[in-house]
């Protein structure tokens, strides 16, 4: 693919992102601590995306999580400088998911209030000495599982991030459901089976959730994971907005 061409391919699934409807995406986020934006990757988008992570230049660490109980199957952290398409994506999401992230701290009376800008967040993670990126790619072949987990990292977080699934449910691999839990006060957890096809993009909470009772809002904490992975290799691209310390 010539220059020209990558650079067209960029600006296709940037606007694609940004064409999404974000009021929808606000209310589902709101109402149940994630939302789906469909198709936000197209084929060769996904092929070109799964292609990096092969490129070990491009990355900053590789682990293998059954080395820290944290699953089976392995991931790696991008380095700085982010490879075309996760900066675009990154870039892209931040200033549509800010506002939805203020609105959740002015509803649980928090007084912290993201900047409007991409720029401007990562000054103030760098500041406090997060510096190093977190966008990462997920690898799971046969067997392989995620437990369930939260992505901090640091002292300062943004609320949500995303995920988009590079494989095909059924062709590629079976099994490896992205699974979300939502855990209340007094109450039991609750788990949701978030369907993503190939080239979608789940956008949830990383940590807590505002949910509204008669009495006003209250938090909800939130866990994501992967299911075990029956058969075939299922491959994600990670979207955190954060760095880590």
């Amino acid at each position: 693919m010539s220059g020209a061409a990558k650079k067209s391919a960029l600006q296709n699934a940037a606007q694609r992102v940004a064409d999404a409807d974000w009021r929808s995406i606000g209310q589902a986020l709101s109402e149940h601590g994630y939302a789906v934006v469909p198709r936000a990757l197209d084929d060769a988008e996904c092929a070109a995306a799964r292609d990096l992570y092969a490129r070990t230049d491009l990355f900053r660490s590789r682990i293998v999580m059954a080395r820290r109980g944290f699953g089976q199957g392995e991931y790696q952290y991008f380095a700085y400088p982010l490879p075309a398409l996760v900066q675009a994506l990154r870039e892209t999401l931040y200033p549509r998911l800010a506002p939805i992230a203020n609105a959740w701290a002015s509803v649980l009376g928090g007084d912290k209030r993201n900047p409007s800008s991409l720029p401007s967040f990562l000054k103030q993670c760098h500041a406090a000495g997060q510096t190093r990126p977190t966008p990462l790619m997920l690898k799971y072949g046969a067997g392989d599982y995620n437990r369930l987990h939260q992505d901090l990292y640091g002292g300062i977080q943004f609320p949500l991030q995303a995920t988009v699934l590079l494989s095909t449910p059924g062709k590629d691999f079976d099994g490896g459901a992205f699974v979300l839990t939502e855990t209340a006060p007094r109450r039991q957890t609750r788990v949701e089976v978030v369907p993503l096809r190939l080239g979608d993009m789940g956008i949830f909470a990383v940590n807590q959730r505002p949910a509204r009772s008669a009495k006003g809002y209250y938090r909800v904490a939130m866990r994501h994971g992967v299911s075990t992975v029956r058969n075939g290799s299922r491959l994600t691209l990670g979207v955190i907005f954060h760095d880590a310390e």
